[in-house]
Protein backbone atom coordinates (compact mmCIF):
# COMPACT_ATOMS: atom_id res chain seq x y z
CA UNK A 1 0.00 0.00 0.00
CA UNK A 2 1.03 3.56 -0.75
CA UNK A 3 0.45 6.63 1.18
CA UNK A 4 1.80 10.33 1.24
CA UNK A 5 1.97 12.55 4.41
CA UNK A 6 2.24 16.03 5.28
CA UNK A 7 4.26 17.79 8.05
CA UNK A 8 3.61 20.42 10.10
CA UNK A 9 6.04 22.77 7.54
CA UNK A 10 3.23 21.71 5.17
CA UNK A 11 5.42 19.71 2.88
CA UNK A 12 4.47 16.34 1.42
CA UNK A 13 6.47 13.35 1.23
CA UNK A 14 5.51 9.83 -0.31
CA UNK A 15 5.78 6.56 1.51
CA UNK A 16 5.07 2.68 1.54
CA UNK A 17 2.26 1.50 4.51
CA UNK A 18 3.81 -0.84 6.46
CA UNK A 19 1.76 -2.59 9.47
CA UNK A 20 -1.34 -0.56 9.84
CA UNK A 21 -4.19 -0.72 13.22
CA UNK A 22 -6.39 1.35 14.77
CA UNK A 23 -3.36 2.09 17.19
CA UNK A 24 -1.00 3.67 14.65
CA UNK A 25 0.98 2.75 11.16
CA UNK A 26 4.01 2.33 10.01
CA UNK A 27 5.62 4.50 6.96
CA UNK A 28 8.48 3.23 5.12
CA UNK A 29 10.33 6.03 4.18
CA UNK A 30 14.16 7.66 3.84
CA UNK A 31 12.60 11.08 5.55
CA UNK A 32 14.24 11.34 8.87
CA UNK A 33 11.03 12.90 10.81
CA UNK A 34 11.68 13.93 15.10
CA UNK A 35 9.75 11.95 17.20
CA UNK A 36 6.36 14.01 18.97
CA UNK A 37 5.82 15.72 15.22
CA UNK A 38 2.70 15.72 14.39
CA UNK A 39 1.63 14.38 10.80
CA UNK A 40 -1.69 14.25 8.47
CA UNK A 41 -1.77 11.56 5.84
CA UNK A 42 -3.39 9.72 2.99
CA UNK A 43 -3.38 6.26 3.32
CA UNK A 44 -4.30 4.65 -0.61
CA UNK A 45 -7.84 2.63 -0.07
CA UNK A 46 -8.06 4.02 3.75
CA UNK A 47 -7.98 7.53 3.70
CA UNK A 48 -7.34 10.30 5.18
CA UNK A 49 -5.13 9.69 8.87
CA UNK A 50 -3.82 12.20 11.68
CA UNK A 51 -0.70 11.21 14.16
CA UNK A 52 2.52 11.87 15.56
CA UNK A 53 5.40 10.47 15.06
CA UNK A 54 6.01 7.86 18.36
CA UNK A 55 9.51 6.69 16.82
CA UNK A 56 11.76 5.15 14.33
CA UNK A 57 11.62 1.66 12.73
CA UNK A 58 14.32 0.73 10.28
CA UNK A 59 13.70 2.67 6.78
CA UNK A 60 11.21 4.05 8.45
CA UNK A 61 8.93 6.10 11.15
CA UNK A 62 6.03 4.98 13.56
CA UNK A 63 3.43 6.88 13.56
CA UNK A 64 0.16 6.80 16.49
CA UNK A 65 -3.27 7.92 16.17
CA UNK A 66 -4.98 9.28 18.86
CA UNK A 67 -8.72 8.37 17.85
CA UNK A 68 -11.91 9.22 19.71
CA UNK A 69 -14.19 6.22 20.08
CA UNK A 70 -15.77 7.16 16.39
CA UNK A 71 -12.99 7.57 14.84
CA UNK A 72 -11.78 4.45 15.99
CA UNK A 73 -14.24 2.53 14.82
CA UNK A 74 -14.49 4.27 11.63
CA UNK A 75 -11.42 3.07 11.03
CA UNK A 76 -11.58 -0.26 12.31
CA UNK A 77 -14.48 0.35 9.23
CA UNK A 78 -12.52 1.02 6.24
CA UNK A 79 -9.37 -1.40 7.32
CA UNK A 80 -12.25 -4.09 7.60
CA UNK A 81 -13.71 -3.03 3.90
CA UNK A 82 -9.70 -2.96 2.71
CA UNK A 83 -8.84 -6.76 4.54
CA UNK A 84 -12.64 -8.09 3.60
CA UNK A 85 -13.52 -10.98 0.85
CA UNK A 86 -12.08 -10.71 -2.46
CA UNK A 87 -13.27 -7.38 -3.68
CA UNK A 88 -15.23 -6.71 -0.10
CA UNK A 89 -18.43 -7.35 -1.93
CA UNK A 90 -19.67 -9.51 1.54
CA UNK A 91 -19.99 -6.55 3.16
CA UNK A 92 -22.09 -4.67 0.73
CA UNK A 93 -25.23 -3.85 0.93
CA UNK A 94 -26.52 -4.09 -2.35
CA UNK A 95 -25.11 -6.08 -5.50
CA UNK A 96 -22.91 -4.49 -7.69
CA UNK A 97 -23.80 -4.25 -11.63
CA UNK A 98 -21.09 -3.45 -14.30
CA UNK A 99 -22.07 -0.43 -16.60
CA UNK A 100 -22.30 -0.75 -20.02
CA UNK A 101 -21.11 2.71 -21.25
CA UNK A 102 -19.45 4.21 -18.03
CA UNK A 103 -18.45 7.67 -19.47
CA UNK A 104 -20.04 10.21 -16.74
CA UNK A 105 -19.35 13.32 -14.77
CA UNK A 106 -18.83 13.72 -11.41
CA UNK A 107 -19.55 17.48 -9.78
CA UNK A 108 -18.62 18.54 -6.70
CA UNK A 109 -20.47 21.81 -4.42
CA UNK A 110 -18.37 24.36 -5.55
CA UNK A 111 -19.27 23.51 -9.32
CA UNK A 112 -16.07 21.93 -10.20
CA UNK A 113 -16.66 19.14 -12.77
CA UNK A 114 -14.35 16.30 -13.68
CA UNK A 115 -15.03 13.27 -16.23
CA UNK A 116 -15.54 9.56 -14.87
CA UNK A 117 -15.97 6.23 -15.52
CA UNK A 118 -18.52 4.30 -13.89
CA UNK A 119 -16.91 1.30 -13.02
CA UNK A 120 -20.10 -0.66 -11.40
CA UNK A 121 -23.30 0.44 -9.66
CA UNK A 122 -25.50 -1.00 -7.29
CA UNK A 123 -28.71 0.67 -5.66
CA UNK A 124 -26.96 2.54 -2.91
CA UNK A 125 -23.52 3.32 -4.65
CA UNK A 126 -20.88 3.34 -7.30
CA UNK A 127 -17.22 2.73 -7.78
CA UNK A 128 -15.48 5.62 -9.83
CA UNK A 129 -12.55 5.71 -12.35
CA UNK A 130 -11.57 9.16 -11.98
CA UNK A 131 -8.21 11.23 -11.62
CA UNK A 132 -9.47 13.77 -8.94
CA UNK A 133 -9.79 11.91 -5.34
CA UNK A 134 -12.07 14.31 -3.72
CA UNK A 135 -11.63 13.31 0.62
CA UNK A 136 -13.66 10.96 2.20
CA UNK A 137 -17.41 12.51 3.01
CA UNK A 138 -17.08 14.97 0.05
CA UNK A 139 -20.62 15.47 -1.31
CA UNK A 140 -20.73 15.57 -5.20
CA UNK A 141 -23.41 14.43 -7.74
CA UNK A 142 -22.47 11.70 -10.27
CA UNK A 143 -25.00 13.11 -13.27
CA UNK A 144 -28.11 13.84 -11.35
CA UNK A 145 -27.50 11.59 -8.16
CA UNK A 146 -26.32 12.88 -5.36
CA UNK A 147 -23.67 11.12 -2.98
CA UNK A 148 -20.67 11.12 -0.71
CA UNK A 149 -17.37 9.74 -1.22
CA UNK A 150 -16.45 6.68 1.00
CA UNK A 151 -13.75 5.70 -0.17
CA UNK A 152 -10.37 5.50 -2.03
CA UNK A 153 -8.82 2.69 -4.31
CA UNK A 154 -6.49 2.08 -6.95
CA UNK A 155 -8.18 4.13 -9.76
CA UNK A 156 -10.48 6.42 -8.08
CA UNK A 157 -13.28 6.52 -5.58
CA UNK A 158 -16.43 4.72 -4.93
CA UNK A 159 -19.71 7.03 -3.32
CA UNK A 160 -22.32 6.25 -1.18
CA UNK A 161 -26.21 7.55 -3.18
CA UNK A 162 -27.66 9.85 -0.11
CA UNK A 163 -30.63 8.23 -2.15
CA UNK A 164 -30.71 4.71 -2.36
CA UNK A 165 -31.94 4.10 -6.13
CA UNK A 166 -35.50 2.73 -7.54
CA UNK A 167 -34.77 -0.32 -9.26
CA UNK A 168 -35.91 1.31 -12.57
CA UNK A 169 -33.32 4.13 -12.10
CA UNK A 170 -30.49 1.35 -11.53
CA UNK A 171 -31.63 -0.38 -14.93
CA UNK A 172 -31.54 2.78 -16.45
CA UNK A 173 -28.27 3.64 -15.53
CA UNK A 174 -26.85 0.10 -15.81
CA UNK A 175 -27.83 -0.32 -19.40
CA UNK A 176 -26.62 3.27 -20.32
Amino acid sequence: MFGRFMLADLTEHPCRVGDLSTEGVTFLTDLEVEPRSRLVAYIQDVGRVVGTVVGTVPGGIRVGFQLSGAGRQRLASRLQWHEGPVGSTALRRHRRHPVADGKSHITLADGRTYACDVIDVSLSGAALRTAVLPSLGTLLSLGRMRGRVVRHHACGIAIEFLKVLDRTTLARTITG
